[in-house]
């Protein structure tokens, strides 16, 4: 299978380090004449340079891709949202997506999809640091705020940095099977249960103290009274300032109103309950702040399209399969290897 990745000057290296080593790992234990065949292919002649310093050897500019792939990648990148590519870039792009059987986008490599025009009326989604600007930016694409990845139809796009392993994990899974998806994700120590219907890790828990000293206090607070109903005036008189103040910088620094803050808090805190115990709903409902189970219910539907006892089923099923998979997956693998030594 013939698989091109997309790369340019400032690239995150770990948009192209995750599904590379996805691919190499799945080679590992495919027969010879059924592995991936990954190429880069950069926007800009010539080798590229990471966001983080690190040089790629990079064998094909763009016109020089020889041939059509079947599977096309775009990888992201810090500055990937303020990128104008060329024309000829576009329609190579768009020539290569409409001849693949898929295409897609790790974090805001779907920028350059959709400057080509091939996010309009697909669902999307991409890191939730740049989800705004893709759907102000880029209002015929129908972005999905809240999931690790989405998929529709033949296109595939996803969140930041290690949602690019979960998404070629599921590409993997989906060419030559779980229990192949299973031993990839079981050598790279990384988990095989994370469904692309998940929400994303909550943004606000990755802010780093020095930068925004009023949403991390915020987030301190809110913590810590979760279970009990909060205020505006509340949170103003935690961090010492008006309560007008207080919502214009808030907002300005966390990029939504204090109320949907304390919204996703409760609701980040109700997953972690429901993957990691067996309390009922109603005591899950009142730990995390909400009037109550049905309550609790509406946040969740609005917010990750499931309802917390659909969440927590389905979260155990599929860790549950996971394991399964584990315990019976070195016969399978056992037989991929002997084809390999018979090729």
């Amino acid at each position: 299978m013939k698989l091109a990745l997309v790369v340019f000057e400032g690239v995150q290296a770990l948009d192209v380090a995750g599904p590379l080593d996805v691919f190499a790992e799945a080679n590992s234990l495919l027969p010879a004449g059924q592995r991936y065949d990954v190429s880069m292919v950069g926007v800009q002649p010539g080798n590229v340079r990471c966001s983080n310093g690190m040089e790629i050897a990079v064998p094909y500019h763009y016109p020089n891709y020889p041939g059509q792939c079947d599977l096309l990648l775009v990888a992201g990148g810090p500055r990937m949202p303020d990128a104008r590519p060329e024309e000829g870039f576009l329609q190579w792009l768009r020539g290569q997506a409409d001849g693949s059987r898929r295409f897609g986008s790790v974090c805001n490599g779907a920028f350059l999809l959709a400057h080509a025009g091939l996010l309009d009326g697909r669902e999307v989604t991409a890191h939730w640091n740049d989800i705004q600007r893709l759907e102000d930016q880029f209002p015929l694409a129908l972005v999905q705020p809240d999931k690790i990845f989405v998929r529709d139809s033949d296109l595939f796009t996803c969140a930041g940095v290690s949602a690019g392993i979960d998404l070629c994990l599921s590409l993997v899974a989906e060419d030559w099977g779980s229990e192949v998806a299973v031993a990839v994700a079981k050598r790279l120590i990384v988990y095989i249960h994370r469904e692309g219907g998940q929400s994303q890790s909550s943004p606000f828990l990755a802010l780093r103290p020095e930068e925004h000293s009023i949403v991390t206090t915020v987030m301190r607070y809110v913590t810590e009274h979760i279970s009990e109903a909060i205020s505006m005036e509340q949170l103003a008189d935690a961090v010492s300032v008006s309560r007008r103040t207080f919502s214009r910088i808030f907002s300005k620094y966390a990029a939504v109103t204090p109320a949907v803050f304390v919204e996703q808090v409760r609701v980040d805190h109700a997953r972690k309950m429901l993957e990691d115990t067996d309390a009922p709903l109603k005591t899950i409902a009142f730990n995390c702040g909400f009037r109550n189970s049905t309550h609790m219910r509406m946040i969740f539907s609005r917010r990750l399209n499931t309802t917390p006892k659909e969440y927590r089923s389905h979260f155990r099923n599929t860790e549950k399969t996971a394991k399964t998979i584990n315990r019976e997956v070195s016969p399978p693998l056992h037989s991929i290897k002997k084809k390999i030594e018979a090729a």
